[in-house]
Formats: C-alpha cells, sequence, structure tokens
C-alpha cells in the first residue's frame, strides 16, 4: 500500500496516506474540468476523489477549498482525513459548526485554507455577511442529493456561482435521486454541468467490492399484539367516518395511503380557507387520525414498548396547558384506553427482537462475525434493543444529538467516540437510528440489519453501503406479515431497483443529460450575473433623490413628511414628492449600472422578466443599502431573498425590538398572520406590548402582516382583529401594511430600505431594548393569574383593595363586593389561594 501511495504524483498530498485507485483519479481528473456531480457507491472513497481535486485547485488556483457535510459527526471526520492526507498546517483546515462562535468563525474564515461545515452554518454566515466566497476556488458538496427545496446547499449554491471568482463545484452521492428528474433536479441545484457515475460493474471498481447478499425475514405479530392493533384501527375507522361525512374522503379503511391522508388535509385547508368551521373541527379529528395510524405502526412494526412510550407521551400531552383537541379526545376513547391497558399488561417479546437476537447469534457466533449494525427508525425502539441484547452481546447505541422526550440525545464528542470504539473492535453490536446512514465513516461489518424496511431508495442504499465493502457480507430485512412492513419493503425494493437501472442509463446517456444539464445550468449562470445589471440599466432615475435632509425632527414641514408611517399632518412640498413611477424605479435599482467585471452594461437592454430570480455578488460587501435582520428570522426566506439582491448587504443580529431594521427611524415587525392573532392573545408578551416597544425605539414604526384569511384565524371575530388593526394605527401610530406571502414582503423591505437610504440619505442605527414590565402591569399579571381570572377583573379587584396582598387575604364576602366579581370568581380565587399545595 505505501509503494501505490508513493505513485499518487499530486501536490500537497503527504506520502504514504492514500491508496492509488484509478477509479479515484479518473473521477478527480473529469472534477478538476468542471462543475462534476460524482456518483460512486458507499464506501469506494468520494470523499478521496474531492480531496485530489481540493489539492490541485488550491496548488493551482490559490485561494481556499470549502467543503460542506450535513451533519457535525460527518464534519468532523472529513477535517480529520483532510489533516491527515493534506500537506496543510492543521490550523489552516478549520471546522466552522454551531459549536464555533459566530465572531469567531469570521475571524478565522479569512486565514483559513480549507473549510469544512455543516451548511446552515455557512448559510447563516453568508446572510449575516460574515464571510465571502469570493476566494473559494473548489466547493465540495458531500451527500448532494440533498440539494433539493429549500436546503441549505441550494442557497449556497447559488451564492457560490454568483460570488466567488473562479468557482468549480464537485457534487458526491452514492444516491443522487429516486429519478431522473431528481437528479437533474440536483445538478441544476448546484450548477453541475457535468455527471461522472461508476458501478461496482467498472472493472476498476470491482476489485474493491465484494458481494452484498440481500434477505428479508418475515415474522408473526402475536395475537395479544394484533388484538392492541385492531384496538386502534377501530377509533381510526370511526374518525374516519366523521371526516367522510364532511366530504374528504370517501373510505373509512384504516390502512389509507399516506397520500390519501394528504389529499385529505389539502381539502380540509380549503374549507378552512373559505371559513367554514366543519374544516377546523375535521382538521382536528385529521390530526387524532394521524397520531393514531402513528401508535398502529409502532405496535406492528417497532415494539409494544414503543407505543406503550408512545401512549404515555400523549397522556402528558393531552394534561398539559394548551394540550389540542385532538390529543384529549385520543387518550379519553373507551378504545383508545383499552389498548392502552393491553399494552401495558403484555409482557412478552415483539418477534422482531428475538429474530434479531437469532440473527446475531449466526453471524457473530456460529460464523465467527465481528461487527454488526442494527439500524432502527425509533429512537424507543433503539433504546429497548439495547437493553435486551446487552444480556447476549456487547452493544451500544448511536443516536442523534437532539434530546427527546424520555431519551437523552448524544452530543458530537459521544457520537465520535463510539464510532472509534467500534472500528477497534471495543464492541460487536452497534443499534443505530437513521443518523448512522449517511457517509459516516462505520467500519466494513458482517451483517447490516434493517429492524424495519425502509421506503426511500436513497437511505436503503446509504444503509446497505455499510457491508460488503472489504469482505463479503449481508443485509437483512425484518417485516412483520399482513403489515405496513410489507408495503414499505416492496416500495423500497421498487424504488432501489428503479435507481440502479436509472443510474446505469445516467451512466450510459451521461452525454445527453451533461448536454441537457450544461445548457440550462450556464443559462442559468448568466441570469445570475446578467438579469440584474439589465434590470438596472433599464430603471427610471426616479425624482426626490436629490432632497435635502438634516436628520431634524419631523414636524409638519419637514421634507421627509411623507415617509413610511407618516400621515398627512402639515404643509407637505407635494411637487417634489416621488410619484408612483419613481418608486417602481427605487425598487428595481440596485446599484450604479456597473457589470461584476467592471465594463458598463448596455443602457438600452430592457429589464428582464427573471430581474427577481437574478443573484448578484453581495458576501462580503460593506457599502450598499443595509439591512439588518433579527437572527430569529431566518427560518423565513426572507433574510437569504435579501441577501441576494443587488446592491442589498445584510446583516445578521439578535435584535431586541424588531424583525428588520431599514435605517435610523424604520424597523418593522413581521407578523404572518395567524402568528399576529396569537400575538393578540398572548398574555406573556402580547402583540401591544411588542408594538409598544417598537414605537418607542424607531420614529417610524411599521408592522407587516403577512398572508390571506387573516380573519380566518383560529375562532376570533374578525371586528375584534379589526378593532387591533385600528388601535395600532390609531393608539400606537404604527404603519400596518399588508403583504401577500414572504415574496411580497421581500419586495416591501427592499423598496423601504432603498428609499429610506438612497432617497433619503439615511443611515442603518440599532437602537431600543425590550422594556420591563411596570410595577402595575406587574402587580396586574399576578392577580390575574389567579383562577384565570383575566386582567379586566384583577384591575378592577386592585382598584377596590389597593394592594396584591390585599386581594389574597380577603374574605369572600369582600370580594363579591367588587364590580365583576361574582360568587363563582370568588370562590375560585378563595380555593386557589387558601388551598394546600400538593
Amino acid at each position: 500500500m505505501a509503494t501505490e501511495a508513493a505513485e499518487i504524483d499530486r501536490p500537497l498530498l503527504v506520502d504514504d496516506v492514500l491508496e492509488r485507485r484509478r477509479y479515484q483519479l479518473r473521477l478527480a481528473a473529469s472534477a478538476a474540468d468542471a462543475h462534476t456531480l460524482v456518483c460512486l457507491p458507499t464506501g469506494l472513497g468520494k470523499t478521496t476523489v474531492s480531496l485530489f481535486v481540493t489539492a490541485e485547485r488550491l496548488h493551482e488556483a490559490g485561494g481556499k477549498a470549502l467543503f460542506l457535510a450535513p451533519t457535525k459527526p460527518l464534519v468532523q471526520q472529513h477535517a480529520d482525513f483532510y489533516r491527515e492526507a493534506l500537506a496543510i498546517p492543521d490550523e489552516e483546515i478549520v471546522v466552522f459548526t454551531g459549536d464555533v462562535k459566530p465572531d469567531d468563525r469570521a475571524a478565522v474564515w479569512d486565514d483559513a485554507r480549507v473549510v469544512i461545515a455543516t451548511p446552515q452554518v455557512v448559510e447563516n454566515d453568508l446572510v449575516g455577511n460574515r464571510v465571502s466566497l469570493r476566494d473559494v476556488t473548489h466547493c465540495t458538496f458531500d451527500e448532494c442529493h440533498r440539494a433539493t427545496g429549500d436546503y441549505a446547499y441550494v442557497y449556497i449554491a447559488e451564492r457560490y456561482h454568483a460570488d466567488a471568482a473562479d468557482p468549480l463545484v464537485t457534487g458526491m452521492s452514492a444516491s443522487p435521486g429516486g429519478d431522473t428528474e431528481e437528479i437533474e433536479t440536483v445538478c441544476e441545484n448546484l450548477g453541475l454541468a457535468n455527471v461522472e457515475v461508476m458501478t461496482e460493474a467498472d472493472a476498476d471498481v470491482d476489485e474493491y467490492t465484494h458481494d452484498t447478499d440481500v434477505r428479508w425475514e418475515q415474522v408473526t405479530l402475536p395475537d395479544e399484539v394484533l388484538a392492541i392493533r385492531d384496538a386502534l384501527n377501530e377509533v381510526i375507522a370511526d374518525r374516519l367516518e366523521k371526516l367522510k361525512q364532511l366530504g374528504v374522503t370517501n373510505s373509512t379503511n384504516p390502512d389509507l395511503s399516506q397520500r390519501d391522508l394528504n389529499e385529505m388535509r389539502g381539502k380540509l385547508k380549503e374549507m378552512m380557507d373559505n371559513d367554514q368551521s366543519e374544516g377546523y373541527k375535521g382538521m382536528s379529528t385529521h390530526a387524532e387520525v394521524m397520531k393514531l395510524r402513528r401508535a398502529v405502526e409502532l405496535v406492528e412494526t417497532q415494539s409494544v414498548e414503543s407505543v406503550r412510550r408512545y401512549f404515555e407521551r400523549q397522556r402528558e400531552a393531552a394534561r398539559s396547558s394548551g394540550a389540542s383537541k385532538a390529543s384529549q379526545r385520543m387518550v379519553a376513547d373507551p378504545k383508545v384506553r383499552e389498548a392502552m391497558r393491553k399494552a401495558e399488561s403484555f409482557d412478552g417479546l415483539h418477534p422482531k427482537f428475538s429474530k434479531a437476537r437469532i440473527l446475531l447469534a449466526e453471524t457473530l457466533g456460529i460464523n465467527e462475525g465481528e461487527r454488526a449494525i442494527l439500524f432502527t427508525e425509533s429512537r424507543d425502539t433503539a433504546e429497548a434493543l439495547v437493553e435486551f441484547l446487552s444480556a447476549s452481546f456487547d452493544v451500544r447505541k448511536f443516536v442523534g444529538q437532539g434530546d427527546k422526550e424520555g431519551s437523552d440525545g448524544m452530543s458530537q464528542k459521544q457520537q465520535q467516540e463510539t464510532l472509534d470504539e467500534f472500528k477497534d473492535g471495543e464492541f460487536e453490536v452497534l443499534v443505530s437510528t437513521s443518523v448512522a446512514e449517511e457517509g459516516l465513516d462505520v467500519p466494513e461489518v458482517d451483517l447490516v440489519c434493517f429492524y424495519e424496511p425502509v421506503p426511500t431508495a436513497i437511505r436503503s442504499i446509504q444503509r446497505k453501503g455499510r457491508t460488503g465493502r472489504q469482505a463479503e457480507g449481508q443485509v437483512v430485512v425484518l417485516m412483520a406479515e399482513d403489515t405496513r412492513d410489507e408495503a414499505f419493503f416492496w416500495i423500497s425494493r421498487r424504488r432501489e431497483k428503479k435507481m440502479a437501472e436509472q443510474l446505469a442509463e445516467l451512466k450510459a446517456a451521461t452525454d445527453d443529460i451533461e448536454e441537457s444539464v450544461g445548457a440550462g445550468g450556464q443559462a442559468g449562470l448568466d441570469a445570475f450575473a446578467g438579469s440584474e445589471r439589465d434590470a438596472e440599466s433599464a430603471a427610471i432615475d426616479g425624482g426626490g433623490g436629490d432632497e435635502e435632509d438634516d436628520d431634524s425632527e419631523s414636524d409638519g414641514d419637514d421634507p421627509d413628511s411623507d415617509a413610511v408611517g407618516d400621515t398627512a399632518t402639515g404643509d407637505t412640498a407635494a411637487s417634489d414628492d416621488p410619484g408612483l413611477t419613481d418608486f417602481a424605479a427605487e425598487a428595481r435599482k440596485g446599484g450604479d449600472g456597473d457589470s461584476d467585471d467592471g465594463s458598463e452594461a448596455d443602457a438600452d437592454t430592457e429589464a428582464t422578466a427573471d430581474t427577481d430570480d437574478a443573484v448578484v455578488a453581495t458576501a462580503g460587501v460593506e457599502e450598499g443599502v443595509e439591512i439588518v435582520v433579527d437572527q430569529r428570522e431566518l427560518d423565513s426566506s426572507i433574510a437569504k431573498d435579501l441577501s441576494t439582491r443587488d446592491g442589498l448587504v445584510t446583516r445578521l443580529e439578535t435584535l431586541a425590538v424588531s424583525d428588520y431594521v431599514l435605517s435610523d427611524r424604520v424597523a418593522v415587525e413581521r407578523k404572518a398572520a395567524a402568528d399576529f392573532v396569537d400575538s393578540m392573545l398572548d398574555a406573556d408578551r402580547s402583540l401591544f406590548e411588542q408594538v409598544g416597544e417598537l414605537s418607542r425605539a424607531y420614529a417610524r414604526p411599521v408592522l407587516v402582516v403577512e398572508g390571506a384569511n387573516l380573519y380566518g384565524q383560529r375562532d376570533i371575530d374578525p371586528n375584534a382583529i379589526r378593532g387591533a388593526l385600528a388601535s395600532l394605527a390609531v393608539d400606537f401610530d404604527v404603519s400596518v401594511l399588508r403583504t401577500e406571502d414572504e415574496a411580497d414582503t421581500t419586495e416591501l423591505l427592499a423598496t423601504i430600505a432603498r428609499r429610506e437610504q438612497e432617497t433619503r440619505d439615511r443611515e442603518v442605527s440599532v437602537h431600543g431594548e425590550k422594556t420591563t414590565k411596570t410595577r402595575a402591569e406587574q402587580q396586574e399579571y399576578v392577580v390575574s393569574s389567579i383562577a384565570d381570572i383575566g386582567p379586566v377583573t384583577a384591575r378592577s379587584l386592585l382598584e377596590h383593595f389597593g394592594t396584591v396582598e390585599a386581594v389574597m387575604t380577603a374574605r369572600e364576602d369582600d370580594l363579591l363586593e367588587v364590580d365583576g366579581v361574582g360568587q363563582v370568581t370568588a370562590e375560585r380565587i378563595r380555593e386557589v389561594v387558601g388551598s394546600e399545595y400538593e
């Protein structure tokens, strides 16, 4: 191995670390020339291919490399590998995860040559303008099949192609998608124009793979378990009958497909949008069906212990304040309570437990194997299996980092230690949830056992890739007869076969696909670079830009009195105000009309319809219209969309007041329609408290209410909502603006920010802080919480008795003398205050 490794004549590689494999070198050569998707079976060194490309790019083009992986353990594993294999000082290969403070990340970015990071962290740093991708000469997306929808890979790739001076992208996956369309979507989202596929049938690869024997084992559920399932299915059928009466389904069969349930939910949502009260009741019933189906799935495919734990969590949820009606109805139903009792009294083993123990005994005992992995979807099942199997084998669990009810997660350090010990042979059985599927360097094993079939081709292939690398191994799938397991199994087999066929077709037709994807990708990149510049040159130069502003307070004669939130009071210079055409021009304008390469844009070019979709380089830019974004707004797409706009610079902060700061006087609080109504009812931090702080901190406070059906949210009288809107505008002097969706809000924020900073020549200034409740507010809060009597009665009590203490010690007869306090309320107050605490 050392001799072969020495033959790899590549810059920046440490001698005697890497084995020479022809297929890796061939793939790296292709990936070094173009944006490339590399498809290679699990365990055959996709990371080595990317490392070869990184080494060459750093040597030839300089700059830095960015390697993105979906999980913290993967990031750490890749960093260890890069530090071992690259002839670069360890301190120049840095790890960026959520565990590293943002300021620390920004400080080390400039000096790093290789950054290995989770995508969410890089996404946040790009939105916050903390880092620049300009000097990144190679960007690797590991497990790139994730690059769909809103996943951070999509945004980062978009920004990378726009921001980098000399970009090169490598996407890596063993399973890029379930069909050709998914594969093309991944390529388009990452800007990949070249596709390189190698399968185990390739001569160069074949010598490094071994056969993987796949078989399935059926188990039969005992009558006691079937009785639990049947009791739950009766309740599901009853709830489906209610939904049938609403006209959203024609079937009461408990085995309805997920697609059918999704269609039901869509119909109920339409009813809710049309203000039909039956829609709300139906949605609650639908939620109950989903909870019951989960219980059935657990008892069929996991274990009775899992369903026991599930029922216990549902009972706790039903007892909690704010519990959903669905949870309360479910645990109160006699049939469900019967199923709970049966589960509590069951003292046998789920047949999958017994079969798993037999398989492990055969593999590790009779066949003298060394290691085995048992995968399960459920953490409850994983913990129960570890406890059960520990009597016969040396077993450890491997689960995610997040804590769940009744179960602690594993830290990144614990995860890595567990994998290291598994590799070193310190224990023989790893019981893992899906966290160990993707890419982690779990050593080759003699057995991979699926506790349940996996209905997704990507996950199935990832799991099976854990065996069959260095020696022959086997994969066993456990299936409970006549349950969802069988349906999932056949779906999985069909999808996996389809993916294998498509990868073979992909390999045979790469030229055609590359031509299709490459043409589309180039058009997209051209749009990134050009369409905003086209928009700039076509924009009409708006009026009002010559107005002077001495930053004085508006008194009605100030030329700024037409600004956001102002009412038409006093004498305004109407003739100097921007008109509608000028506002449109402001919204389109983004810079000085120059293109990124310094050449002047064509002044006669018309603005294209794709203007809003264009992405331009803004990362690391310090000049331009600045928008300060609250960290908590990253859950929406607004901050990301703003960060890609030409001439806009986003900055992330944890804002005490508002969601967006657009100038020294304009700050915006954004509320989705449902959130707006909820915050009206929030006793801890009401809408009016938030808006009050906003209006005290900024001269021009703005509230954006986003989304349709404002008056159909919850069961609130529309006039109460109108009253709240009126109060905000009249009593708090807040501009209340409505937008259709997040995209509309993005446009509005950009327009206001440009108007404030370009037309008005104002600067951004963050100020304001959350105010604590006054003493009177605190007293009202304490009294109002007694027996849920509410703020109005609380004020009456305090006005009558003078102090909280006097209210607490008042006799029932004295309480009855207060306006608004009747016999029932007086008795409840005395009961709460005078009863012993238990």
